[in-house]
This record gives structure tokens, sequence and C-alpha cells, in this order.
């Protein structure tokens, strides 16, 4: 829950901006609020005003307009620094800021209100830092029937939930803000696919195999037979619920696979939910021979590139290459 009494106005103008107009999303929201108020504690620092030594206790909302306008992009580089020297920032994560600060800028100099309007972007030449490339941690074959397993084991008394969960995030490869705000309603029985809402509020459709159907199914007639609440959740309405008879929670998601992880003997601090995603991801790319346009669309990825990371081949293929160079024998 973002604090707006913390923020100067500018920023909550921004913020109401982003939700009205770019229609970005309640998490989205968080982040660029989380951004800026690092980015401006920062400047605080920077441009001494502030005798604050605690980076968290440091307060913005006494910052103007007229602050920011004397913020060159030097002063943004010096940040990036900042974040790397302080706080050991990956470039994912500096990226992700520059991404706020320079829709943030453009705001203030093309849609702001004429008290909060700049003539000069600060941002504007700013460039995003090179990502790691890093192959995603994934579950093999083995481990994923594994982890099956251990989520129907009939001894816990919400296996049928449980197998559901985890049967949708190795065959679909959806996130866990997608799968927590699943409602029934969203899935077309006949024809075996359900709608969900990704990342900036884009809706798309993902299509459900036999497992999937099978899962969901078994789990309802659990799900009928409970009352669930009437609250701001929607949780009468959602397929998942929780042990409160509402909707279930990213963290207890999160605590299920990892519970679930640990009895199949998998370590749970290599693997996690968003891992199951990369496995799933990996296994239809691997074995189904999917498309990698195919493979973009299902999982709802706004870049080819990001994408791509599933090309990969695993360490075995490479193996096998090897060794069947005609040269290998000589």
């Amino acid at each position: 829950m973002i604090n707006r009494t913390e923020n100067p106005n500018f920023i909550n103008a921004f913020l109401d901006y982003s939700t009205t107009i770019l229609n970005k999303s309640p998490n989205s929201i968080k982040e660029y609020n989380y951004d800026l108020n690092m980015f401006f504690k920062f400047i605080k620092i920077h441009f001494n005003m502030t005798n604050e030594t605690e980076f968290s206790q440091i307060n913005i909302n006494d910052l103007t307009i007229e602050t920011v306008k004397k913020i060159k992009i030097d002063d943004i580089h010096a940040f990036l620094g900042y974040l790397t020297s302080n706080f050991n920032s990956k470039s994912a994560t500096r990226a992700r800021k520059i991404s706020t600060i320079r829709i943030f800028f453009n705001y203030l100099c093309q849609d702001a209100s004429d008290g909060f309007k700049l003539k000069n972007n600060p941002a504007i030449n700013l460039r995003t830092p090179k990502k790691d490339k890093r192959l995603p941690k994934y579950l093999s074959l083995d481990d994923s029937r594994k982890l099956l397993e251990a989520a129907s084991d009939e001894d816990n008394r919400n296996y049928e939930r449980d197998y559901a969960i985890t049967t949708l995030f190795l065959n679909c490869g959806m996130r866990l803000s997608e799968l927590v705000s699943i409602n029934i309603k969203d899935i077309d029985f006949e024809e075996y696919k359900l709608n969900v809402v990704g990342k900036g509020n884009k809706e798309r459709t993902i299509y459900l195999n036999n497992a999937c159907m099978k899962a969901i199914n078994e789990y309802l007639e659990v799900r009928g037979k409970i009352n669930a609440k009437k609250d701001k959740k929607n949780s009468d309405n959602a397929l998942f619920l929780s042990e409160r008879k509402e909707r279930i929670s990213n963290r207890t998601v999160q605590y299920i696979v990892d519970k679930e992880l640990t009895k199949a003997g998998l370590d749970s601090r290599k693997y996690s939910v968003h891992k199951l995603r990369h496995t799933a991801a990996t296994l239809m790319y691997q074995y189904g021979e999917v498309d990698i346009r195919a493979l973009q669309e299902l999982l709802g990825h706004e870049s080819i590139s990001t994408t791509e990371i599933y090309t990969h081949v695993n360490n075995e293929q490479v193996r096998s290459a090897v060794e069947r160079n005609p040269l290998a024998n000589i």
C-alpha cells in the first residue's frame, strides 16, 4: 500500500496519471512509487539537502518542483552509480529504475499541469545499461514429475487445490499474480482455455491441456463445497481459496510451492514459483517443438528477446553434439 502523504505532490500527480491515462497495473504503480522515492532520497543527499545518514529515514515530501528542475543527466548517472556502490544493484534493477525515471520526466515535460511542467528533459539521452544474460534456472522433466507427485500427496488436506496450482504453473507458464487473480468465470470449460491479465494490464488467452482441466475440475468439486467470503478481493468468484475462505495470496502460493519442492527432495532455495514458469517454457520449447513466436504469446512477453532465453540447449545436448563431431574418435 502506497502512503501518498510521504510523497511530494508532483510524484502523486504522476502516479495518478500512470493509473488513469497510462492504465498501469497496481504493481507497476507500486514500482514507480518505490523507484521515485529512492531516486529523490538520493537527490536530497546529492544536493546536500539533508543531514540524515540513514537512507530509509530521509523525508522527501517537502521537495518542490523547483528542485526537480535542477536535475541534470549527470545527477541521474550519479544515482545509478550510487545504486551500484551502495546497494550492489544489478543491471536489470538499474534498467527498471531508468525506465521509471524516463517515464516520469516524459510526463513532466509533456503531460503535467502547468504547475509541474518542465521545459527540459534531463532523461532524454539516458541510456539503458546492458543487461547480464543469464540462462534461466528450471526443473528437469524428471524433477517436474517429482514435484507433481509431491503435490498430489493425499495426506495434505488441500492436495486437490495445491496439485491444480502446481499443474497450471508447470503446464501453462503463468505468472504468480496471474494465477492468484483467476476467477472461475475466466475459464472456458468447453474450449479448454482461460483469460488472464498480465503485466501492463494486458489480457491474454491461456490454453489448457487435459492435465490442467482434469486438475481444475477435481479441485472444483472441493471448491464448490466452500462458502467463500464476499470481500474486496472478490473471493466468492476466485478459483483458488485459502483456508480462510478468501482469495489465495501470493505468499500462500509461494509457501505451498516451497513445501512441495522440499517434499520432492528439491532445493527450495534454488527454485521458486517463478522458476516453475521458466520450467514450463523450457519444457515446451525442448519437448513440444513450440515456435518461439507462439511461446512469446503464451508467456505474454512484450519483446521476443525476453523469450529467446528459452532457446538455450542443456548441457547434455551440448555434450551429445561434441560427441557426434566426426573428428571425435580420430
